[in-house]
């Protein structure tokens, strides 16, 4: 079969790999989209897979085609939604409920190969059906969905609150979509890309900026998230954080980012600062919004480009061009 491979530090291409087998309890996927992300970047620069060469792809879904002897959950001929994560289920996080910081922690796409391929092989476990009235190929956004869901169990934001988002790229605005239906009072989002500002403002946000001192709220804002990972976005942001307010980390920065913090107002006004990692008992949750309308998949898709231009699509990517970029096998 066709698939992806990072092979080495920068150096992506599209090869022949043989095609999965299921385990027992595993099927295979025909792929039918599969989205890019940040962490697709990371793993280019050798920081996320602990060996190269991979296929990458974590945000997937498709037809299952083959199971395993023990698989009765699904049939051949089912759509489905693939959770990319793969916990061990025996260390102290996953046995005191925080999967997703498993000291084994993998997942599909990135330590094991993904779904930027015209085949892919997953847990059962991690295949979630698809309604009939979704179209399979937009479902490779429940995957992200389920990471802004994560996103805003973390944050256990309250009716009301005012909140400034970072971002407008795919993830910025979904938290913006999450904000709206969470009884969020107004939803702002500052973002440098005019292109991207303009989406944001279509999906009715309260204000759109590209500097968050152009927004009318001196006291600052009950709940600040970055969604972009940029160093000066999250240090403007920190400073935004009204009394007893919440930042959220969530976009993923460079290892090497750094920024300062003003411990003394933390203390005197009671600010948090967290972060939301990856997906966490969020994946079903999302896909059953997702296929309630929660987003506009037309709107929030911008590229579909086939399987044979993964390097382009990489290359988009990483220059900022477009919203949520699939390749489609």
């Amino acid at each position: 079969m066709k698939a992806a491979v990072i092979e080495s530090v920068d150096r992506a291409v599209v090869t022949e790999v043989p095609d999965p087998k299921p385990g027992p309890r595993d099927v295979v996927v025909a792929v039918a989209a599969c989205g890019l992300c940040g962490t697709d970047l990371h793993i280019l620069k050798g920081e996320f897979a602990p060996t190269l060469p991979v296929t990458p792809g974590h945000e997937f879904a498709g037809e299952v085609v083959e199971t395993g002897r023990d698989v009765t959950e699904v049939a051949v001929g089912d759509q489905v939604a693939v959770d990319p994560s793969l916990y061990c289920h025996e260390c102290r996080y996953c046995r005191t409920g925080h999967n997703n910081l498993c000291e084994r922690w993998a997942a599909i796409g990135v330590t094991r190969a993904g779904g930027a391929a015209q085949y892919a092989v997953a847990p059962v476990a991690n295949c979630v059906k698809l309604p009939e009235h979704v179209r399979t190929e937009d479902a490779a956004l429940v995957e992200p969905l389920s990471c802004a869901v994560r996103g805003y169990d973390v944050l256990r934001t309250s009716l009301g609150a005012h909140v400034l988002i970072y971002g407008s790229g795919t993830m910025g605005l979904m938290m913006l979509e999450l904000a709206k239906r969470t009884g969020a009072a107004c939803a702002d989002v500052v973002d440098l890309n005019p292109e991207r500002l303009a989406t944001a403002r279509k999906l009715g946000a309260s204000g759109c900026a590209v500097s968050a001192d152009e927004l009318e709220r001196p006291g600052g804002w009950d709940v600040v998230v970055d969604a972009t990972g940029n160093a000066a976005a999250i240090q403007d942001g920190l400073g935004r954080v009204a009394k007893a307010g919440t930042f959220l980390q969530f976009g993923v920065a460079d290892y090497a980012t750094r920024v300062t913090i003003d411990p003394y107002r933390i203390y005197n006004q009671e600010i948090t600062i967290t972060g939301s990692m990856a997906v966490l008992h969020s994946y079903e949750r999302a896909a059953e919004l997702f296929a309630g309308g929660v987003l506009d998949p037309d709107v929030f898709i911008s590229d579909r480009l086939p399987l044979a231009d993964y390097p382009t699509a990489l290359d988009r990517f990483a220059q900022g061009v477009g919203r949520k970029i699939l390749v489609v096998p």
